[in-house]
Parts: C-alpha cells; structure tokens; sequence
C-alpha cells in the first residue's frame, strides 16, 4: 500500500517552477487509502535519476514518475527508465501512430525529437490510447510504475482515469481511508493550537494535520480502518469536537472556498450582492465570478481608487473625504451605500485601504482597512489591521471581505477589527 513519487526536471530543481504534480498525486492516494512514504525531486541527470528509480523498486510497491516524456533534449526520462530497468528502448507503434496523427492534424512535420517520445522501455504499456495526453506504465519485479507528463493538466487527467484506477484493482485489500479538511479564516496557528492543546487524547486513532494557507489555515481529519461505516463516523466525532472549539471560524470543507461558500447562502437566501473596491482593486469581484453560476447573485462591480472616483460613481461626499479621508469607516459606508444604489442590489460590500509598501502614516499605517456592507436598513463597517506584502494584504482584505458576508448570512459576529 506504500509508494513512492518522482517529479524529473531542472526547472524544479532550480525552483524556476513550483511543483503541482507530486501534490495533486500525493493527496488523491492518500484520499484512496495509499501511503506515500517517500517524494523525490530529481534534476535532468542519467545517474541520479536511475538510482532514484532503482532504490524506489527495492523500497516501494508502486511508483510514479512525472515529467521528461516530451520531445527536448532534456526529455531523458524514457532512456534513463531503460538504462535503470536494463530493458531496451523500443518503438511503441501504437503511441507512435497517436503522436503522428496528432502533429498531423496540427500541421507539423514528425521529426525525430517527435518519434523520441514513442520509444519506451522494452515491455510498457500505453496509458491513455485515445487520448491527446500520453504517458506509459511496467511492471518490474511485480512493481508498477507509471510515467506520467510533466503538464500539470495531463498529468491530472491520466493519474484520475488510469493509475489511481490500476492502483485499486492491484490491491484489492487496501485498507478504508477517509480524509476530511476543515477550513478556518481569523485564527493564528498558535490560536488554533491553543483551543485544540488538551484534544491529543481524544482522538482515538484519528490523525490532526495542521497547515497554513495563506491566509487561511487547514486542519485535516485522517483515519485508516477496516469499515467505511465505523471510519466516518469516528471522524465525525472528532470533527464535531473540533467544531464546537473553534466555532464559526471554519467556513468550509474539501474543495470549497470562500467565495464559493459566500455564493451558496446568497443562493440559498436568493440575495443579490454588489462590490465597491479600493485597494483591492477588483480583486473580490474576481473571486466571486469564479464561481460558476455567480451571475445569480452577483449584479457587478466598481473599483474607485482615486477620491474622485469614489465622488463621481458612487456619491461619496467630499467633505466625508475631507474629514476622515479616504481610508476611513465613514468613507466605506458611504461607498457600500452607494454601490448599492448603483446596482440595485440586496446587499453591497465595499473595502478602503493601504495596501503598501507605501503610503502609510502614523495613525493609518500599511495595511490598515475598513471594510462595510450595506444590508437590509443597516450599514456595519470595522477597522483591520494586515500584515505582510503589498499582495498579501489584498488577498487579507478580500478573504475578510467576503468572511463579513459569510458570517451576516449564518448569523454569526463579525470578526473583531482594531
């Protein structure tokens, strides 16, 4: 049940690209139940990358390999695959006449650097005939490995169709493996740690990771057992706990984000929401219309970054301006209440700030916003204080932003401000 992941390339290793591929496999095997013991990062060199094949194989029951299957010099990973198995580099026909056909209907020419990629270790299998996307697998000393693209996209897409699939149907017996994350928003690590510090013994066999995402942070709910039944339920308990010491600062599970959670209630309470924005500068509306569907419950948006355009489009006065400045209480609530009259909407979300490196004061430094949303016949508005790079405050901003919505809709106190 334990393997092992090999992600090939310079690119990683020089830290040019952020790896995506060993992530995405690691969480979708231990999501099925396997155990990744081991993940490897390996530079474009014959040596290293054959030991690292050769020791996987003495260590592991599969393995997978990412990257250097395309047709670059520096695509060695089917010779170097041959040379550490000793199996010759022969022509698959079939992947062969997949990639004729695709560079045919592209209007290129096949070229030797193109035939490359269809020679593979004496013995491999295709993965993915029909498809645009190739990759191969063997089996050595009843180990499977499997070689996948480097392209993120391809890479997904063959290790969810064939290696996760492959994988199950090879151990039949594997054990039950629930996995749960619980997103939180407007808690510290040490907070956190704090509120969970006596919970160690009252877990059971239920094992707590903890891991910031900025600016959120993510606590996962493991167990491995015999019963699907008797797994769910014994992670529910321990979620249940979790929840009753942490609260309304969890906002969602598995792959919901805030702004997919915030398009939920406003669905479900068939509310409609405009935005006003500052400093974020379009970044909320972003967020919203990445959710599919968000048309429902989205009517628009309006960045006004300078005084003048928070005067011309949405009425703030200028003498609000005057007296608090742009970066104020009065000045959001007045930006919140004419968003809304602008758009027509239920509900209206504006956000002001400093966003930095520059432009602070004493009494505003970088980082300082306010945030109001206009509800019903009410305005309420707070001070915040975020630390970090100019990006790192925009994305603070909006995540409170939309966390103010969140907690109107469940009824829940907004986060204290400064």
């Amino acid at each position: 049940m334990h393997g092992e992941i090999v992600t090939t390339g310079n690119e990683l290793t020089s830290g040019s690209v952020q790896d995506q591929n060993a992530w995405y496999a690691a969480g979708r095997l231990t999501a099925a139940g396997f155990q990744v013991v081991r993940i490897t990062f390996v530079g474009d060199d014959f040596e290293m990358l054959s030991e690292t094949l050769t020791r996987a194989l003495e260590r592991s029951r599969f393995v997978i390999v990412t990257g250097g299957l395309g047709a670059t010099s520096d695509d060695i990973t089917n010779e170097i695959a041959a040379r550490a198995l000793n199996r010759p580099l022969c022509l698959d026909r079939q992947m062969f006449d997949r990639i004729k056909s695709h560079a045919r209907k592209r209007g290129m020419e096949m070229t030797p650097p193109l035939e490359k990629m269809a020679w593979t270790p004496e013995g491999s299998r295709m993965l993915n005939p029909e498809g645009s996307s190739c990759g191969f697998y063997l089996v050595e000393n009843r180990i499977p490995l499997y070689f996948l693209p480097g392209v993120p996209e391809e890479m997904r897409n063959l290790m969810d169709k064939f290696v996760l699939p492959d994988l199950q149907e090879r151990f039949r017996e594997a054990p039950v493996m629930r996995r749960r994350v619980l997103k939180l928003y407007g808690l510290t690590e040490p907070e956190i740690a704090q509120r969970l510090d006596d919970l160690s013994g009252r877990t059971g066999n239920v094992l707590l990771g903890f891991y910031p995402r900025f600016p959120e942070n993510h606590i996962t709910l493991s167990l491995r057992g015999d019963d699907a039944r008797s797994v769910a339920d014994e992670l529910s308990r321990v979620e249940e706990e979790i929840r009753r010491r942490v609260g309304g600062y969890v906002f969602a599970m598995g792959k919901d984000t805030m702004e997919s959670v915030v398009g939920r209630l406003l669905s479900e309470k068939g509310l409609t929401l405009c935005v006003a924005e500052s400093c974020t500068g379009g970044f909320i509306g972003h967020r919203l219309t990445n959710v599919a569907g968000s048309s429902r419950y989205f009517t628009g948006g309006v960045i006004v970054y300078s005084n003048s355009a928070k005067t011309a489009l949405l009425g703030v006065r200028p003498g609000t301006l005057r007296a608090h400045g742009a970066v104020s209480d009065e000045t959001a609530r007045e930006m919140a209440q004419g968003a809304r009259g602008v758009h027509g909407a239920d509900m209206a979300l504006a956000v002001t700030g400093i966003a930095g490196p520059d432009g602070g004061s004493r009494e505003k430094p970088v980082g300082t916003v306010h945030l109001a949303l206009a509800a019903g016949r009410e305005v309420f508005s707070g001070k915040y204080r975020f630390r970090g790079t100019r990006d790192q405050v925009k994305q603070n901003a909006s995540t409170m932003a939309l966390d103010y919505i969140r907690r109107y809709l469940n009824g829940d106190p907004f986060l204290p401000g400064i």
